[in-house]
């Protein structure tokens, strides 16, 4: 005791008191109100979700007294799956969490300091100079080494690492937020628990969903679950609702109207082990975008829901287990379930459902985006045009074809299990291919034009990637087209399956079956042109190695049947692309002149006349080929122009840079099949990326020099370098949060829903 009262002492002389501050340091300091906020502000863009350093994730209470963890969630090379740490889930309580390997940063030890405040006082000792780069020999984003000193490995830390106290590498706290966290610090680190709770209107919308999900009943009990399965990702946002109040759906072993009381299993379909009822689980903590994959519930959807399940005249007799076989083949475990009322729902919202194998379950993607174009379109099949939904004989055929890997995580079996799944696809891909040569040829009608979540645009950034509704940028150099097998499949195997705490055999066998899904994608895609031109545009698509790959794992194409879509033989594709645009009206959510830009003008006609000029100077650098825009092979995946009007408004553009490949057939390699001369810029506004990997801020009026710079820096580093300096947001630049922060408020502002803090992990040493 006497020992923590002096270091108490100590570190309020050395925070407060010695720097003339007065009686209120005296004052008790609230977490909520005080501390909270400057987490969010400086902490939570490194310190969120799975890829959280040391796994220390401030956007709580919760999770600041949990601590960290030298235990990495991202390690894909580890033979033994680890025990889940989802914060709110896996523990509660500091004893807990220590069980699970965590260790506390907030508690001093005797008359040392808790090691935050340790590591707060080696990063405020060291600022960094003023938009100047970072040193060389502080390493960055994802290679970083995971090191999470424990408070009495500090002082070696320290030595050997200098420069690298918090916040890491970037314009760190304010003196006022640095004194205001050291003096909570030195008071023992005290925090309350604010939870968020529903109000009144999302309270009986709550009962309505809870009821609907727990009916009684065989057929009911089916449906629940189908439903819970497909929502256990989104964070539901209710019509009426407060802002900012969001839920999940868990299972819990007490009813409505109880406190929940948790089943925490490692995935949504694992045994619950005892009784339980679905229900919605306000979100805690600090919203971050990389986890925010949004789902709107109201009384209409109400409506919907009952309309698509509960109307139809089918019954379920008995219900199915939560077995590895059942885990593996959704299609069988609900095939009680008409067909066409699970494809209809995961149509009516597709974004969400693409954002939760695109954006989620993980934080890291790689584990999947290194099979992926860096852009490309997504399309649905017309329910009515779906084999798999029209046709029971059909249907009852593949259905057994369709059970993915990953269940089964034995190291040594990885070759044995791919081959076995592998070979079940193709044979699926042949019953598909020889079946739809009986149909009528493809029209337009074959595709899905439901709502604005027909068409979809995917942009990758190496290892995370974002999905936007309408057509975003040039034509691609591919499209996928998903049918219910598929889609459903995707969701499956990417989001329900998929264990981000898994060993090496379960996650090489979700990345080699992510392979095969996106050749079906394509596959799909190709039916729609035409017959003969079929075989020399998958060539094109799997150049070099691609060609081993399609001759060892992927079933042949049909290039017999023909397409009743009158396309350009010689540029079919692109003619696709096109007339789907001429064609989509109100269903493309995202009109596009500045990536391409048909006549005089490149911009939207709803801007002002300075930011349509803004527009058109920015055209210029979108949808060139980096031999002819040589700055591309300068820039990072997804940069952010910040534009700063006349009139103090501002618009925010992404500006991506799309990497081309040879083909995207392997998990390992990429470098070998890198095409760099065919990279090209896509420019659209918003913020496309919850990872930034850059930030100019660019006055208005400077952006046709800012333009014509950025053409002739070409490869000149130099060049370049002078760009960064007069338009560029280093990670030390005296302004870098405010900046940073304004995405975010840019969100708020236009989708306000959407908004979330974002990630600064990947946030580039230019």
């Amino acid at each position: 005791m006497v020992h923590r009262l002096i270091a108490a002492a100590f570190a309020l002389f050395t925070s407060g008191a010695a720097l003339g501050q007065g009686p209120q340091n005296t004052a008790a300091i609230s977490y909520t109100r005080d501390i909270q906020p400057i987490f969010t502000e400086k902490c939570v863009a490194c310190h969120a979700c799975n890829d959280a350093a040391c796994q220390l994730n401030l956007g709580s209470a919760e999770g600041a007294s949990r601590g960290a963890s030298k235990i990495p969630v991202y390690q894909g090379d580890r033979s033994q799956a680890v025990a889940p740490t989802r914060l709110f889930y896996d523990a509660s309580g500091p004893a807990a969490w220590n069980k699970l390997g965590f260790s506390s940063v907030l508690d001093s030890r005797g008359s040392q300091a808790a090691l935050m405040a340790r590591m707060l006082e080696l990063g405020h000792a060291k600022p960094l100079v003023p938009n100047e780069k970072i040193p060389d020999n502080i390493v960055l984003g994802l290679n970083r080494e995971n090191m999470c000193p424990l408070p009495g490995e500090f002082d070696a830390y320290a030595k050997a690492h200098p420069q690298e106290g918090m916040p890491l590498a970037v314009t760190g706290l304010t003196d006022a937020q640095y004194r205001t966290l050291q003096r909570w610090l030195a008071q023992g680190a005290p925090v309350e628990q604010n939870p968020i709770r529903p109000s009144a209107n999302e309270a009986a919308q709550i009962a309505d969903w809870e009821a609907l999900l727990n009916r009684p009943g065989s057929s009911e009990a089916l449906v629940g679950r189908w439903l819970y399965e497909h929502l256990f990702l989104a964070h539901v946002h209710f019509v009426g609702g407060e802002p900012g109040h969001f839920f999940q759906w868990v299972r819990s072993r007490t009813p409505s109207g109880q406190p929940i009381d948790l089943i925490a299993t490692r995935r949504p379909n694992d045994p619950p082990g005892t009784d339980f009822y679905y229900r919605l689980m306000p979100v805690q903590g600090v919203i971050v975008h990389k986890t925010h994959i949004t789902y709107p519930l109201g009384p209409n959807k109400l409506k919907r829901v009952k309309q698509l399940f509960y109307s139809g005249d089918w019954h379920a007799t008995s219900l199915p287990g939560y077995g590895p076989r059942h885990r593996s083949n959704p299609f069988e475990t609900f095939e009680a379930i008409p067909a066409v009322a699970r494809y209809q729902f995961m149509l009516d919202n597709a974004e969400y459902f693409v954002r939760t194998f695109i954006r989620g379950p993980v934080c890291r993607g790689q584990i999947a985006t290194d099979v992926i174009r860096d852009n490309f379109w997504a399309l649905f099949q017309e329910p009515a045009h779906d084999r798999y939904i029209t046709d029971a004989k059909y249907r009852a055929e593949a259905t057994p074809l369709l059970a993915m890997p990953g269940q089964i995580d034995d190291v040594g079996s990885i070759l044995s299990l791919w081959h076995a799944y592998r070979d079940k696809r193709n044979d699926y891909e042949s019953l598909r291919r020889d079946t739809y040569a009986e149909m009528p040829p493809p029209s337009w009608s074959t595709l899905w034009a439901g709502n604005d979540n027909a068409l979809l645009s995917i942009f990758r950034h190496f290892d995370s990637a974002s999905v936007t509704k309408g057509l975003i940028g040039d034509v691609p150099l591919t499209m996928w087209l998903f049918d219910y097998p598929l889609l459903e499949r995707t969701y499956y195997q990417l989001a329900v399956n998929f264990d981000v705490y898994g060993n090496v055999s379960h996650q090489a066998q979700t990345r080699l079956y992510f392979d095969l899904i996106r050749n079906g994608a394509e596959v799909n895609f190709l039916r729609l042109l035409p017959a003969d031109k079929r075989g020399a545009i998958l060539s094109n698509w799997y150049q070099n190695s691609g060609k081993v790959k399609m001759w060892m794992d992927y079933e042949d194409i049909d290039t017999d049947t023909p397409s009743a879509l009158k396309l350009d033989p010689h540029h079919s594709v692109r003619d696709f692309g096109l007339k789907l645009i001429e064609r989509s009206g109100s269903l493309n959510a995202a009109p596009d002149p500045i990536n391409r830009c048909t006549g005089a003008y490149c911009s939207r006609p709803q801007m002002n006349e300075e930011f349509r000029d803004v527009e058109q100077s920015l055209s210029r650098l979108a949808s060139r080929p980096a031999a002819g825009l040589k700055v591309i092979g300068q820039l990072p995946e997804a940069t952010m122009l910040r534009i700063e009007g006349q009139d103090g408004k501002r618009q925010v553009y992404s500006m991506l840079r799309n990497r081309a490949h040879s083909n995207v057939a392997f998990m390992l390699g990429e470098a070998y099949r890198y095409q760099p001369g065919l990279d090209t810029l896509t420019l659209y506004p918003g913020v496309m990326s919850s990872y930034p990997n850059f930030m100019f801020n660019v006055p208005a009026s400077d952006v046709p020099e800012f333009v014509e710079d950025m053409e002739a820096a070409r490869d000149d580093k130099a060049r370049f370098e002078r760009i960064v300096m007069r338009w560029g947001v280093r990670r030390s630049h005296p302004q870098f949060w405010q900046y940073f922060h304004d995405l975010n408020s840019y969100i708020k502002e236009t989708e306000p829903v959407e908004a979330g803090v974002l990630d600064m992990n990947r946030y580039e040493n230019l």
